[in-house]
This record gives C-alpha cells, structure tokens and sequence, in this order.
C-alpha cells in the first residue's frame, strides 16, 4: 500500500510538472522572413523551410512586402515578386512539414512599396515621406486594404494575418489628422484605424496579430481594440518595459507574443553584432516565457526599412533605395539554430556553451579550435560616423580588433560545412574592407585635404577597386542558390556604390 500511494505521488508530481512546462511553453515557435530586399528563390525558401522544421519551428511569418504577386493591385508587385503558383507551392510544402504561413501585410506605416505608385497618391500622410498612410483615408484604404487581405487569404489559409502597425511617426502630421489628435489625441487616431483594419479580418474569419510598440505608447487606446487581436513585444536587448507596461495590458486580457532578432539596427554589410544576439535570445526569451507570452517569432531584418528616393516632379517617385543591407540570412545559421536551441530549454541560453559546441559538431573544430571560433563573436563591431568610430578612439583601432578575428578565422580549418564557414571569413574581409574605405574617406573629407593630396589617395583607391572585384566574386559563390543573378549584382551594385563615386571624384581632382 506504502509502495502504490508512492508511486501516486510520483505519478502526480509528473503529471503536474508536464503542465507547469507546458504552461510555460510557446505554442507558436515561429520565424519571420523579410523579403522587403534580398529576396531568396523559390528552392532557397523551400530548404529554409525544412532546416525551420528540423529545429522544430512551428510557424512563419512571411513579410511579402512587394515580392509577393498581387492579383488586383499588381502595381505593387516588383520585380523579384514571386508567381501565385510559386508562392502556393512553397505554402503547401510549409503545411507538409506543419508550418503554419502567416502573411504580414502592413497597412498603415512602412508602406512606400505601396505609396511609390501614383495610383495611391490619395492616401498618403505626406507627399514626400511616403511610409505612412493617412488613416482619415478610411473609404479608399479599407478598399485596397480589403482586397489586399482578402488576397493574402485566398493563398493562405493560416487563421492569423500580420498587419503591422509599427512605427507609425507621421500621426497627426497631415492638416486633417492634426486637427483630430488635437481634440481627441494621436491614440484616437492609431485605434480609430486599427480597429477598422482588425475589423474587416475579423469579418473574414481571421485573427489580426499586430507589433505592440505604438499600443504600448497609448495604452489607453487597448479597450477599444478588438480583443482578438494577438500584440508582438518585439525586444531587441533593450529593457523589457522599453515601449511600455506589458502586464498592465496582459491583465486587462490582451495576449502578446514575443520577437527578438538574429539581424536589426546596426547591422549592415560590414557589422554584425553577434553577442548582442546571442544575448538577446538569452534574455529575452526567458523573461517571455515567464511572463506567460503565448508566442515567439523571431525577426531577422533584411534592411531598416527607411529608403532614399529619386523624384520627378509633382514628387512622383522614379525609383527607391534601402538606406540600410545586411548581410543576408544565408550567413546567420548559427543564430537560428541557438534561437531553436533557446526555445528548447528552460534555462537561459549559454552563448559560449552554445557556440563552443555547435564549432565542434558542425564544423569538427577541437575545443582550443572551437574557443578560438567564440572570440570572433565577442570583439565589439562599431559603424563610422563622420569620419570616426561611435565609440573607440579611431579607426586604426578598430582595423587591429578586426585583424584578430580574421587571423583567428583563417587559422581555422573546418572539416565540415565550409561554405557555411566562409561566410563568416567573407564577412569579416567586408568589414576590414570597410574600414580601409572609412579611413581613406576620413582624409577626403578632412580640413587639410587638397588637389595636391588627391594623387596619394588614387592607389589605395585602385587597390580596394580590385579588392571590391575579389569580394564580389566570393559572395556570388556564396550566394548564387539563395538569391537571385540580379539581386546578388543588386546587392554588390549598392555596396561599393560610395567607393566608386569617391574613387571618380578624386581621380578628377587629381587631373
């Protein structure tokens, strides 16, 4: 009798532990893809796919944006777009490996992939920053936008439809939405649009999910929204009441998700911030998890999502930019999978346990080799701004803490996989390219520099043409499956866009 009320007690202990994790589980494991630039192909998303399964990721999000192939505003559709029947097999395929494809339409800021074609000129919040809609626009919007939604459904059948609604700067800045911030408040203004915009998903049989940053800002605007909707935290290794007090709107009955990021702010061509990833996931995700968030997906940005422009009259717009690249995604595995790794485990992620073991399984490195690997992601990566680091004292120092990691990189010698140990090497010989470009910029753009001083810059310049050449070659190697010929010479195209008028500038000067 002692034995069988024991072996209860177990049972029960067992029983009530399974709930405990289970309650504290995610039960959306999901990803977000940016295909705003470096749109990958049709195969490269179907292996991406089936690797996002194998590490048990359950859910994708699919920010389309203007690749996606729109039936009745084919306008917005670019060049990259994708056909309906491309976008439908890769959608079954997800389905097969039980991958739910949520879309992400935004409908009210980032959205100049929409506002560029004069067809929708009526809706913008300004003639010439155009990421924003007017929301008082409410009869020609909630058409497009309904016909965009139901667009989307037709191809997806996820219940749930992203909408965005992050970043909105412009409220209140048109004559008509000044005037009503003015009486009732720029919340009114976001909730009034918002809800109408959850609305018409709600009428469709789907459950609108939305980034939480602008809600966060006016939480009084919660109540009015509807209740189905599903709020993104998305934190980025900021503190976790950074837009706002979370647990005031979970008590109130909203249910939020959460978002870290595998590539965002800094990060371009030639600075990854690679511990502040790592150790965004292992902040954030915890703290999610015990904060009762029902979901994780995370973010991984192509680009900042601000653009440059090129206007014709009336501010008709010729042609747009990314002001910001990063390197694409093809190179970031390992933070995918220490992002699946992090979902996995209920303790906080080891960034150096995780690393050191995923060099010597992927890449059979010894435990010296795969320590060495770690370095590589602790020396800090900085951005130069007028001429000088953001925070050390010169570029000279920078270009020695870059010299240790490709010392350390090119020291090494993986077994296995080492087209996915190239793209760290690629990427650390574009950051010391970078910062030879910087330095000679620096004097170019110095008090003293002269004609006279122009003819000493020309063969460095000449060396980094050709260097430029050799960079460009490796990447299309590393490259050439996941993107698209003309993107990857897109992307190459716009990285040494800078050296090249420099380089014409000076060569004139010197003349």
């Amino acid at each position: 009798m002692i034995k069988n009320r024991f072996l209860f007690f177990l049972l029960f202990v067992f029983v009530l532990l399974g709930k405990t994790s289970a309650q504290n589980d995610f039960g959306v494991k999901g990803f977000h893809l940016d295909l705003r630039i470096q749109v990958m192909k049709p195969q490269a998303l179907h292996d991406f796919a089936k690797e996002l399964a194998g590490f048990g990721i359950n859910t994708l999000v699919m920010e389309w944006e203007a690749s996606y192939p729109y039936k009745k505003h084919a306008v917005i559709s670019n060049k990259y777009a994708y056909t309906r029947e491309e976008v439908s097999a890769f959608i079954s395929y997800c389905k097969s490996l039980g991958i739910d494809v949520i879309p992400l339409q935004q409908c009210f800021g980032h959205v100049e992939y929409i506002l560029r074609n004069e067809r929708y000129n009526a809706l913008k919040e300004d003639r010439k920053d155009i990421s924003q809609i007017c929301p008082l626009e409410t009869e020609g919007d909630s058409l497009l936008f309904s016909d965009l939604f139901r667009d989307m459904a037709s191809l997806h059948p996820s219940k749930y439809v992203h909408i965005g609604g992050d970043e909105t700067y412009l409220l209140g800045h048109c004559e008509k939405c000044a005037l009503k911030a003015a009486r009732e408040g720029k919340s009114k203004l976001f909730v009034d649009y918002m809800k109408m915009i959850g609305n018409i998903l709600i009428d469709m049989g789907k459950t609108p999910v939305m980034w939480a940053d602008i809600l966060l800002k006016y939480p009084e605007a919660a109540a009015e929204l509807p209740m189905k909707t599903i709020f993104i935290d998305w934190n980025y290794g900021w503190k976790t009441d950074h837009f706002g007090d979370i647990g005031a709107l979970q008590k109130q009955g909203l249910v939020f998700w959460g978002s870290p990021a595998i590539r965002s702010h800094p990060d371009n061509w030639y600075v990854t911030e690679w511990e502040k990833h790592f150790n965004n996931q292992r902040d954030f995700i915890p703290y999610a998890r015990k904060a009762g968030y029902k979901g994780m997906v995370m973010t991984s940005w192509s680009t900042s999502g601000l653009y440059g422009f090129t206007w014709d009259v009336n501010y008709e717009v010729l042609d747009m930019k990314q002001i910001r690249n990063t390197y694409p995604l093809s190179g970031f595995r390992i933070l995918v999978a220490s992002y699946a790794q992090a979902l996995k485990q209920k303790e906080p992620l080891d960034p150096k346990a995780f690393v050191t073991k995923y060099a010597a399984e992927r890449f059979g490195f010894t435990k010296p080799e795969s320590e060495k690997f770690w370095e590589t992601f602790t020396i800090p990566q900085e951005i130069i701004r007028d001429g000088k680091p953001v925070n050390s004292n010169c570029i000279g120092d920078l270009q020695t803490e870059t010299g240790k990691i490709k010392d350390i990189l090119y020291s090494l010698s993986p077994k296995r996989n080492q087209q996915e140990f190239e793209h760290f090497r690629l990427m650390i010989d574009l950051r010391d390219f970078y910062l030879k470009f910087k330095e000679i910029k620096a004097i170019y753009n110095s008090a003293n520099f002269s004609r006279d001083e122009a003819n000493k810059l020309i063969p460095e310049l000449e060396k980094l043409m050709e260097d430029s050449k050799k960079l460009d070659k490796r990447f299309y190697d590393l490259q050439k499956g996941f993107l698209s010929d003309e993107g990857i010479e897109e992307q190459a195209e716009f990285r040494k866009l800078d050296l090249v008028n420099t380089y014409n500038r000076i060569l004139n000067i010197s003349k």
